[in-house]
């Protein structure tokens, strides 16, 4: 049994090559909520969502976003009325009340649908609606997201870190942002001075979550902020991380980051922008995966390889040496990995 922790694209391009080193039937997917929105009514999860796709093999892997050939009727004719109408085409946080006020799960990250700042295909909003509405039946995120997983046919057990409302709030020097705002309509652009995790210290982790925990656990080169801080920041996670075997690829090599706002996020919490940083952030890991090129020293096992992933066997190569670093520390037998593959040393 493995658990990988999943957030942002890092950790699902890991997955694609995943099922070849560790068994998909004996794997759980711990998905990212903090960055859930909900836009126009509906409950969007986009990390959840980006497994959930990429387990069932429509994933837009160009983007790593939605679902691949997706229309955008819907969306485009949205921004029509609102140009017609003369909205403002901006994101449209919803009021202080309206943010804790209706669906509990959606506290602190409600936004108007009008002129939606993210682009949802047509396809991809039924799959908003079907969560949406089986939430408001009473059942669980967990018990939608393991519905969703069924009709998408995952080889994986995915189940969503929280069923409480947890949400990444960039705080940058001239307002307040949620995460989606901040990397999707302002691209990342504003200064951040920190950033914080609206409601961890009441939420809880699942039980489903907490079980996967007591698994060995690999968590991908994702964002160690927004990515997985969400996680890290709920009660128990830290304490039952720090009792089970730890993998963690950086997505770093050396002070290069691969994608995304992993380094200006990372300065803005107080840690350096590298894979020592990261190491920082992750002290419960028992072993990482650096790039061959990342000469790093960091008192902790290492395995190295080529980690930057641009197709499945990439993806499998990173895997093996993530099989290979648990063998290092003793986690199980781990499946036969390849050390001229992996380059592990």
């Amino acid at each position: 049994m493995v658990t990988f922790l999943a957030g942002g694209t890092g950790t699902p391009k890991l997955l694609d090559g995943a099922s070849g080193v560790f068994d998909p039937a004996e794997t759980t997917v711990v998905g990212n909520t903090g960055d859930d929105v909900e836009l126009g009514g509906l409950l969007v999860c986009p990390d959840v969502d980006t497994v959930l796709f990429h387990g069932g093999g429509v994933l837009d892997t160009d983007r790593w976003w939605g679902i691949a050939d997706d229309t955008t009727e819907t969306s485009a004719e949205l921004h029509r009325l609102a140009d017609a109408a003369g909205l403002e085409a901006e994101p449209r946080y919803l009021d202080d009340e309206a943010q804790v006020s209706g669906r509990e799960i959606a506290r602190w990250r409600r936004f108007s649908g009008v002129a939606e700042f993210m682009e949802i295909g047509d396809r991809d909003r039924a799959v908003h609606v079907t969560r949406t509405s089986l939430l408001d039946e009473g059942y669980s995120l967990t018990e939608v997201t393991r519905t969703l997983a069924d009709a998408f046919d995952l080889a994986v057990d995915l189940v969503p870190m929280s069923d409480d409302p947890v949400a990444s709030i960039v705080h940058t020097d001239a307002s307040e942002l949620h995460f989606q705002e901040f990397w999707v309509a302002r691209r990342a652009e504003p200064n951040v001075e920190d950033v914080e995790f609206r409601g961890a210290s009441e939420a809880e982790p699942t039980r489903e979550t907490l079980d996967a925990l007591a698994d060995p656990v690999v968590i991908g080169p994702s964002n160690p902020v927004t990515s997985i801080g969400p996680m890290l920041a709920l009660n128990g996670v830290e304490d039952a991380l720090r009792e089970t075997p730890v993998v963690a690829v950086s997505p770093f090599v050396e002070d290069e980051v691969f994608s995304g706002p992993a380094a200006k996020l990372m300065e803005a919490v107080g840690y350096e922008a590298s894979t020592a940083g990261v190491a920082d952030a992750y002290p419960f890991a028992d072993a990482f995966v650096l790039d061959d090129d990342d000469g790093t020293e960091l008192g902790r096992p290492v395995v190295r390889t080529d980690t930057r992933m641009d197709d499945e066997a990439d993806a499998e190569r990173v895997a093996r040496a993530v099989a290979e670093a648990f063998e290092g520390v003793g986690a199980f037998e781990a499946a036969e990995t390849d050390a001229s593959a992996t380059g592990g040393r």
